[in-house]
């Protein structure tokens, strides 16, 4: 879906689009409507194809009977992909590798805003309150599923939220009301990824905001999401329709300020580039603000939160393309600036 609104809003005066698309074995695939064969499960008739991590064979590549052959050469890749291996830093490694331009986080940035566990860390040691929580192994519950609870349970009183350190989507979340849920919650999780993350639930307003940049980031006007479930889970999220937004959120001046600051914080904090929506978690009893996640890689669709944000704010989701494909080629000029070699003056 957000390849699809991408796609759409691409000016074909300005760009030529390749389209790829990626198995669920891991094969990259391309020809024409690459996207609509993929929708309709028809990959077979696409070409495979290769983007080899070597810069001195640049370019895009299809397998043949004499080995590979040179299709296209590209100027940046905008990896429209949610999750892993698209949005952790795995295959932003590969297009640093390769040596190429690409939109949004680099490895690092990619990685860390990935991994729940190690994004609360990084928040913490730059002052951003985040909520209590801890991590836990897959191996931990596995072999003791009875101490994995006690230790879930030193976190907070009852709700508490078990989710897979590195995923989105609300997939393999939980929210969790008693010792019985949460059993079933912690391995749940534990399907999904190696480490798991418990932590405090809250009676929460869910509010996002977009944040746009390299070196000097910038960010929208915050919105609210009113979830249809108990909270924004993958059915709330995809399936039923019914969760609304709030554009702009309610909020008073000073509030909506500091959400900013501590959006642009972030986004610096673990140095992602060309984007990220950065959601929070308000307390609706005391109005407390909760730093909870950076997506480096947000939905993409004409109505997902994050282009619709920019909208607001003044920018259309066209030119926000246009700023995004311009980020990448700043960023990858930047790069190109950094000595690879180390000389002795003598």
């Amino acid at each position: 879906m957000s390849a699809r609104s991408v796609l759409a809003a691409l000016n074909p005066q300005k760009y030529e689009a390749i389209q790829i698309g990626i198995t669920h074995e891991g094969a990259w695939m391309t020809g024409e409507n690459a996207l609509e064969v993929f929708a309709g499960n028809a990959s077979d008739a696409l070409t495979p194809v290769i983007l080899p991590g070597d810069p001195t064979f640049p370019g895009l590549y299809a397998a043949s009977e004499t080995g590979f052959v040179k299709l296209s050469d590209f100027d940046v890749v905008f990896p429209v992909l949610h999750g892993t291996y698209g949005e952790d830093g795995a295959l932003q490694g590969l297009l640093e590798m390769a040596d190429v331009a690409y939109v949004g986080a680099g490895v690092t940035g990619s990685a860390v805003g990935m991994d729940k566990g190690i994004f609360k860390d990084v928040m913490r040691s730059h002052d951003i309150p985040v909520l209590d929580a801890i991590v836990m192994l897959r191996s931990e519950i596995e072999q003791d599923l009875d101490a994995a609870i006690r230790r879930a349970e030193a976190v907070s009183a009852y709700p508490l939220f078990v989710k897979p350190a590195n995923l989105g989507s609300s997939v393999g979340v939980s929210k969790c009301h008693s010792r019985e849920e949460l059993a079933e919650g912690l391995k749940d999780a534990a399907r999904y990824d190696r480490r798991i993350i418990v932590e405090r639930g809250l009676d929460a307003r869910e509010i996002e905001i977009s944040v746009l940049g390299n070196d000097a980031p910038e960010a929208s006007i915050p919105g609210e999401i009113i979830p249809s479930d108990e909270f924004y889970t993958y059915e709330a999220k995809y399936i039923d329709g019914k969760s609304g937004l709030n554009i702009p959120a309610p909020l008073p001046g000073g509030q909506v300020k500091a959400l900013q600051a501590y959006a642009i914080r972030a986004f610096r904090a673990i140095d992602c580039a060309g984007l990220a929506r950065v959601d929070f978690l308000l307390d609706k009893k005391t109005g407390e603000m909760y730093l909870n996640e950076v997506n480096t890689m947000p939905g993409f669709t004409e109505i997902s939160m994050y282009p619709k944000l920019w909208e607001a704010s003044g920018l259309p989701y066209e030119a926000l393309l246009d700023k995004l494909i311009a980020l990448a080629l700043e960023r990858k000029a930047e790069r190109d600036r950094t000595e690879r070699r180390f000389r002795r003056n003598s």
